[in-house]
Order: structure tokens, then C-alpha cells, then sequence
């Protein structure tokens, strides 16, 4: 006798569950499509800087190895590990071969090589979205003086108004063609340090402020 009232009771339950059943689809849809769309901004994103940084990544190492003795310089690329469509999880390779060195890994090269590998990525990234200033710390503390030369001349001839070396070194191949020198002391009266200001600036553009501190 009280079939009909329990069919209209499953009905409503019947009814009540396919409309949650289609929200769920619509949400499912909604959430899909903006994770397409995240998807595809970030593989645009890490594109467009990859390329960028690939593409400047062998002339900057050019510049950093160029001497008189090795004109070309050395060569160095990038390459993404695995061929997939979310290439920003598949991890990068970095290459750098020295002048006249023969290819190896990285993990083989001497400690100033590394620097110098290391230093032309950096540099390499900087000029995908560049900043003012530009901040080296001791970066020349593994390098010889004819590495120091010429990173002194890549800082040199990249610096400018609108981007400013700040370098912390302890050698003064890398920062006597500065515009300023900062020398950073301790005044053993009060136990606290202090700074030395020296202006010496050059006839040509280049705005590159060394720090230079001095022995505690």
C-alpha cells in the first residue's frame, strides 16, 4: 500500500542525486579548463625565458673565455633532458667547455672553470628581466688573474646607467677600474666598523661601485 509513496520518495532522491551529479561534471569541467589554461601560461612562460636564456647563454660565455690567446672563445648551451610537454619538470642540462677543452661534464671542471660556467648562466639569466643592480660577492675568489681580467672587462663593458656592479672582492685586478671604492675597516677605538670612500672615475661610461673590505 505505500509503494507509490516510497517510488516518489526514491524519485526525489533519484533527482536529487543527478543534480549534484551535474554540478559535479560543470565544476569538474570549470576546474579542467582552468588547469589547461595555468597549464599553458606556465609552458609559455618557461618557453619564452628558456629560449631567451638558451639563446644568450653562448655569447655570454664567449665573452667571459674571450682573451687575446683564445679569441673565440669557449662554447655553452643548455638542453632540456626530456622531450615532453611539461618540459619545466624534466630538468636542464648545462654544458660549458673551456677554449681548447674537449667536452665533459661539468662536474669535471676545475673550480675557476666552474665560476666562470657559473657566472655566464647568471649572467645569461639576468638579461631575461634585468635589474638595476647587480650584486657579486667574492665571485672572484677561485679565479686566477687572467680570469679576473676578464670578468673586470665583461663588468666593464656591460655596465652603464642602467646597470650598476656592485662587487665585494679582496683582489684589486677585479675592482681598480672602478668609478668608487668603499673600504670597510674596524676601529679598534670603538670596536665597531666603518667605511673609506674613494672617488676614481674614468673618462668612459661605466658605473660599477666595488666594495672592497678591508682586512678585520
Amino acid at each position: 500500500m505505500r509503494a507509490m509513496e516510497r517510488l516518489e520518495v526514491v524519485e526525489a532522491r533519484l533527482k536529487a542525486t543527478e543534480n549534484d551529479f551535474e554540478e559535479s561534471k560543470a565544476q569538474h569541467k570549470a576546474a579542467k579548463e582552468a588547469f589547461d589554461e595555468v597549464k599553458a601560461k606556465r609552458f609559455e612562460l618557461f618557453d619564452k625565458a628558456f629560449t631567451h636564456i638558451r639563446e644568450q647563454i653562448s655569447q655570454v660565455y664567449k665573452d667571459l673565455t674571450r682573451s687575446d690567446q683564445y679569441p673565440l672563445g669557449g662554447q655553452a648551451y643548455l638542453d632540456i633532458e626530456e622531450d615532453t610537454d611539461k618540459p619545466y619538470l624534466s630538468g636542464i642540462k648545462y654544458h660549458a667547455m673551456p677554449p681548447l677543452k674537449r667536452f665533459r661534464d661539468m662536474e669535471h671542471l676545475s673550480g675557476g672553470e666552474k665560476t666562470m660556467a657559473a657566472l655566464a648562466l647568471l649572467f645569461a639569466i639576468h638579461s631575461y628581466q634585468p635589474s638595476p643592480f647587480f650584486v657579486l660577492d667574492e665571485v672572484d675568489a677561485a679565479l686566477d688573474n687572467a680570469n679576473v681580467e676578464k670578468i673586470k672587462n665583461y663588468i666593464r663593458n656591460h655596465a652603464g646607467p642602467g646597470m650598476q656592479f656592485v662587487v665585494i672582492s679582496l683582489k684589486a685586478g677585479l675592482f681598480q677600474d672602478s668609478e668608487s671604492l668603499v673600504g670597510v675597516y674596524r676601529d679598534q677605538e670603538v670596536n665597531s666598523s666603518k667605511t673609506l670612500t674613494l672617488d676614481v672615475s674614468f673618462s668612459f661610461p661605466i658605473l660599477a661601485t666595488p666594495i672592497f673590505p678591508l682586512p678585520l
